[in-house]
């Protein structure tokens, strides 16, 4: 299947010397996803040329010339043909290298030990690391390829021949491992909240044109900012402080004040305070939690301290704004 049929999900994992190339003069009708464990290859689509190295996603669309190849000694990877599901494709927009070529840069995986194909799977996978739940999420999928879609689907195996999804059932839930791992790689990419222009200059421009510029064009203010509010609106409830936010985009808490203040014209923990009344908004209109319940999942120390802070944004105290709402 040197030119997958368009329709065909197929898993594979393949670990080759020097000699391995593949060349698709007129592309492939299906995308293709390619995930570096150790080595490195390269990789060419539409004008653009890559070295693909230990973490780093590969993913290229369909219907474009393609050439890829070993590059050095070895190159040990995951690969998946697939169909898109409509939300990927916006995921992957930040890393276009062209328009049908996508790199999400990795960290490097720890040097292993046992490379024989019958000791990728657990136990020695490290699932404590993205990388290893990456890998985890390899391994559902080349098992759930070869469900027949009735009982259980088996455990990943000791080999790890590309093998094609042909049950129905099965084709989903291997696309819902290769979500996961598009998540987790887009996530796990280096640099996505890089040095503002202000504090050292700008740097080279990488997938997408965004790493090292410090500003995301995906919403118009600094990614340390975009990560800020990010990790605000996941968990809302969340003791978060300052000092907290400002560790997890890697700034001063002076810094990060200055910059999240300058960029969304109020501070981290107003930003941080509105999330949390908009929080329990929710949860008013959506749910018979009581008061106190309400209150502490949305961080608040006190009822009280809730009930006077939610009349004082919404007009109501939250007891009233429920009534209201079922009047």
């Amino acid at each position: 299947m040197s030119v997958p049929a368009a329709e065909l999900v197929i898993v594979g994992h393949y670990d080759k010397g020097p000699g391995y190339a593949t060349r698709r003069a007129s592309g492939s009708p299906s995308w293709l996803l390619m995930w570096t464990q150790e080595g490195a290859g390269l990789v060419e689509q539409g004008g653009a040329t890559l070295t693909a190295g230990p973490g780093d996603l590969v993913v290229l669309a369909s219907r474009a010339a393609h050439h890829y190849r070993t590059a050095g000694e070895r190159w040990r990877f995951w690969w998946v043909h697939f169909q898109p599901r409509p939300s990927w494709v916006t995921w992957l927009r930040p890393y276009a290298l062209t328009p049908g070529s996508h790199l999400a840069p990795g960290t490097n995986l720890p040097p292993r030990t046992d490379l024989s194909l019958s000791n990728l799977g657990p136990p020695e996978v490290e699932s404590s690391s993205l990388s290893g739940r990456i890998e985890q999420a390899f391994l559902r999928a080349h098992a759930y390829a070869r469900w027949s879609g009735r009982g259980v689907p088996p455990e990943p195996g000791e080999t790890y021949r590309p093998v094609a999804a042909m049950a129905e059932r099965a084709r989903e839930l291997v696309l819902g491992a290769v979500e996961e791992i598009l998540l987790l790689a887009t996530a796990a990419a280096p640099d996505a909240f890089g040095p503002d222009p202000g504090d050292r200059g700008a740097s080279g421009a990488g997938p997408g044109g965004l790493r090292g510029t410090g500003v995301d064009r995906r919403v118009g203010v600094d990614r340390r900012v975009a990560r800020a509010l990010e990790l605000i609106a996941a968990e809302p409830g969340a003791p978060h402080t300052v000092t907290s936010l400002a560790a997890a985009v890697a700034l001063s808490p002076s810094r990060f004040a200055h910059v999240f203040a300058e960029r969304t014209g109020r501070t981290p923990m107003r930003a941080v305070r509105a999330a949390r009344l908009a929080h329990a908004a929710q949860l008013l209109e959506a749910t018979d939690l009581d008061i106190g319940q309400v209150a502490a999942a949305c961080g608040f120390v006190s009822p009280f301290h809730f009930s006077r802070t939610f009349a004082q944004e919404y007009g109501l105290p939250p007891r009233a704004y429920r009534g209201r709402l079922g009047s």
